[in-house]
């Protein structure tokens, strides 16, 4: 085989440290002809008032559109963009008494939904200029309290919330001084700036009557960490529509991850009296189901029916693809980005609360129950 030889010719370029101009005649600061600046300190706006031949404080008010006339702001706005001027976000901060900040804060990011929920909502807070700052409760109710708490105390101008448990009266402390909109369960009181509820009467509904109607009559439930049952409602709705479809139904906590997972439904499905099928308030706890169900080489769905609850976009790949809920996720995070937008603007929308509706994704994780 021949061998290829490349010759690199490298031509010296000389740097012309010649100054540029502005549109409106001035020295531009640590700009050069040839394109390409050493690093150089932060341009201020002193620096942008000198050559725009304007004062800093018409600088100001130029780039923040007040007070100036439309031919000083476009002359400001265009030495700012040649200097490459940025304003400094604390002074800014301190001027209009917001930071740009959202909090957004989730029950846990081991959950593979809340992580994709959590990314779009910070690609659409972007598209407006604003910023996410995330955090993660790790399925911790006090520790999402006091999360919540510092997100307040360092001056986010609202929050986005998904509550590990809705049901606790610290959310309504939180909501009198801050912007909150709560995603998936509503919180006490009348406080929140907007609430996106899951229907989850509608979804839990749904699942235990598909599952019904395949034949099967015990019927284990997966839930997420979190508040005691009877303060969340899809878990108060599983144990009504179970005596209405007169349904075995068992209620265990498992964790998002893995691995975790993957032990609690190796219990559950070696206990005396397995269950013909497994229930799972999200995909990411599901998952472990599956890979319990290959440790004890049982088949899904011939010896074992598997339902999800969020639809994420791994459930379609499994072996069989996994029957899940799609809740709209794009619809829930503009809803719910909108509805915190519109309260920090001291606009809050009238209506505060929006209800998603699910949608069965049946697949090939569920099947009628062997005699």
């Amino acid at each position: 085989m021949k061998r290829l030889r490349t010759q690199l010719s490298i031509t010296p370029v000389e740097y012309r440290r010649q100054r540029c101009k502005s549109a409106a005649g001035a020295t531009l600061p640590g700009v050069y002809a040839c394109g390409v600046s050493p690093p150089a300190k932060r341009v201020t706006i002193r620096e942008v008032a000198d050559a725009a031949g304007v004062s800093p404080a018409a600088v100001s008010y130029a780039l923040r559109g007040i007070q100036v006339s439309e031919e000083t702001q476009e002359r400001v706005r265009k030495v700012a963009d040649e200097l490459g001027y940025e304003a400094n976000p604390i002074a800014r901060a301190l001027a209009s008494g917001r930071t740009g900040m959202v909090g957004i804060l989730g029950p846990s990011l081991e959950d593979l939904w809340q992580q994709r929920l959590v990314a779009e909502a910070g690609r659409c807070l972007l598209a407006h200029d604003r910023y996410a700052l995330i955090l993660d409760a790790g399925g911790d109710p006090l520790r999402q309290r006091a999360l919540a708490t510092q997100l307040r105390d360092q001056q986010v101008d609202g929050l986005i919330l998904s509550p590990v448990d809705p049901s606790d009266e610290f959310w309504s402390e939180i909501a009198e001084s801050l912007a909150v909109v709560s995603i998936g369960d509503a919180l006490p009181g009348r406080s929140a700036a907007g609430e996106v509820l899951f229907d989850n009467r509608s979804g839990v509904r749904c699942a235990l009557e598909h599952l019904h109607a395949l034949g099967h009559r015990r019927i284990a439930v997966l839930r997420p960490p979190g508040s005691p049952t009877n303060d969340r409602p899809a878990e108060v709705y599983v144990g009504s529509e179970a005596d209405r479809l007169e349904l075995d139904v068992s209620v265990v906590s498992a964790r998002y991850e893995l691995q975790e997972a993957t032990e609690v439904a190796r219990a559950v499905l070696t206990a005396e009296h397995r269950p013909s099928a497994v229930f799972c308030f999200s995909d990411s706890i599901a998952y472990g189901v599956y890979a319990a169900a290959r440790e004890l080489e049982l088949k899904i769905p011939g010896d074992l029916s598997v339902i999800g609850y969020d639809d994420h976009p791994v459930s379609i790949l499994l072996a069989p693809p996994l029957t899940s809920f799609s809740w709209d996720a794009e619809r829930l995070v503009e809803v719910a980005v909108g509805m915190v937008l519109a309260a920090i603007d001291g606009h809050p929308r009238r209506r505060r609360r929006v209800v998603i509706e699910p949608a069965l994704r049946e697949r090939a994780s569920t099947a009628r129950r062997r005699r």
